[in-house]
């Protein structure tokens, strides 16, 4: 295992230090437990919009906190859910009157430790809700998993739910947003390397040089399929297939495409699976109004992709497009 890194032990407090002195402008990083904020939290008269979870997965969620997005982010240890008790931190260093919104992924320590949290919060008078984004279209149970993974929509989710939350939406309103997206939302994803974590100095799992993992989740859990490597024309048109047929999507439907590296594909190969996504999503008639191409949910250093789509209204357009302000997505500040 060949890493950038002191200690496995402490890749995550080291990590998240560099996070801090690099965008003091945008967030702080609090100790103990650790969380990433706001620079300007606690949040008033704002509902505080708050994910986290493993790390290993960033920019996602740090990299997604600052204004029109994250009010805070919880990092666990690598590929582990945070605590309840960092969950709760999190809430009371941003969340006033208006309250607070989980945003979960649908893994089973993440929604436990969420769920637990926001009891906690609620004891002590503070207004907290959670959704659950479960978004993969390939497994419906998988090693982490009750239920569809979340994976990619996660991003957009949190993009649009804290659109809403700067711009004064009620808890209710912004809650109900989020339900909304998560039920127009779908992804799948691709593996041709694993991942390594830093204490388990292995992979993930095997595969041959000559075999790609189809329908893989965002810790490297199996997918629907080991299979051959095929053509990129193939293989996204396969992934196309996978996610159109799912909610279905039709005709005529607005779509935001968002093309994913999982952390080890450059870009020059993302770009040209994004080009194939286009062409044979308008061969389709659907017709892609907003677009977001490169790694911003990750496994590490795994080769691979994923693909998302949101159909979009007008409304989730323009929260869409509304300012934002992050280490990650800054644009229109």
């Amino acid at each position: 295992m060949k890493k950038i890194i002191n200690d496995p032990k402490t890749v995550v407090a080291e990590s998240l230090r560099g996070l801090a002195a690099a965008h003091a402008d945008v967030l702080r990083v609090e100790d103990d437990p650790a969380i990433v904020v706001r620079a300007d939290a606690p949040l008033a008269g704002k509902v505080a919009v708050i994910s986290g979870g493993g790390s290993g997965h960033e920019p996602l969620h740090g990299g997604f906190v600052g204004q029109g997005m994250l009010a805070a982010a919880v990092p666990g240890a690598v590929f582990t859910s945070p605590t309840p008790d960092a969950v709760e931190a999190a809430v009371k260093a941003t969340a006033g009157d208006a309250g607070a919104l989980l945003i979960v992924k649908n893994y089973t320590g993440d929604v436990l430790n969420f769920e637990t949290a926001a009891e906690l919060a609620a004891a002590e008078g503070l207004d907290v809700r959670s959704v659950v984004i479960d978004d993969d279209v390939a497994v419906k149970d998988s090693t982490y998993t009750a239920g569809r993974r979340g994976v990619g929509g996660t991003v957009l989710l949190e993009k649009i739910a804290g659109a809403a939350a700067e711009r004064g939406d009620a808890l209710d309103a912004v809650e109900a947003l989020a339900r909304k997206v998560i039920g127009q939302v779908r992804s799948i994803g691709v593996a041709l390397t694993a991942p390594t974590v830093p204490h388990a100095g292995e992979p993930s799992f095997d595969l041959a040089d000559d075999e790609i993992e189809f329908g893989i989740g965002i810790h490297g859990e199996p997918g629907i399929e080991r299979t051959a490597v095929m053509t990129a024309d193939e293989l996204v048109a396969r992934m196309v297939e996978a996610v159109v047929t799912d909610l279905p999507f039709a005709e005529g439907d607005k779509v935001l495409l968002f093309t994913n590296s999982m952390g080890g594909t450059p870009l020059v190969e993302l770009y040209l699976a994004h080009g194939i996504a286009e062409r044979l999503l308008a061969e389709r008639g659907i017709v892609v109004e907003r677009r977001l191409v490169g790694p911003y949910i990750t496994s590490l250093e795994m080769q691979g992709m994923s693909l998302t789509l949101l159909k979009l209204d007008d409304e989730l357009t323009e929260l869409w497009d509304a300012p934002v302000n992050t280490p990650a997505l800054r644009w229109g500040v």
